[in-house]
């Protein structure tokens, strides 16, 4: 929303620094249980942190999340 995104600093921006995917590590980490600022947390956390083996532990964690609802609405 734009009144959000007026809002954003720099840290936030961060997240815009990677293509979003299917999933990342804050979707598999709470979801929607978590506030905005965990998300970018986790977002900058993704980003500083990628490896391979990072993005095969979050592509296997979707799986058992999706299928429990973990965190959805």
């Amino acid at each position: 929303m734009p009144d959000e995104v007026a809002q954003y600093t720099n840290y936030h921006w961060r997240r815009m620094d990677v293509l979003p995917g299917m999933t990342g590590l804050w979707q598999v980490s709470g979801r929607s249980d978590l506030d905005f600022e965990a998300w970018i947390d986790l977002d900058i956390q993704y980003i500083e942190r990628w490896s391979f083996a990072l993005e095969m532990k979050i592509l296997l964690k979707t799986i058992p999340v999706v299928i429990k609802g973990t965190g959805a609405y």
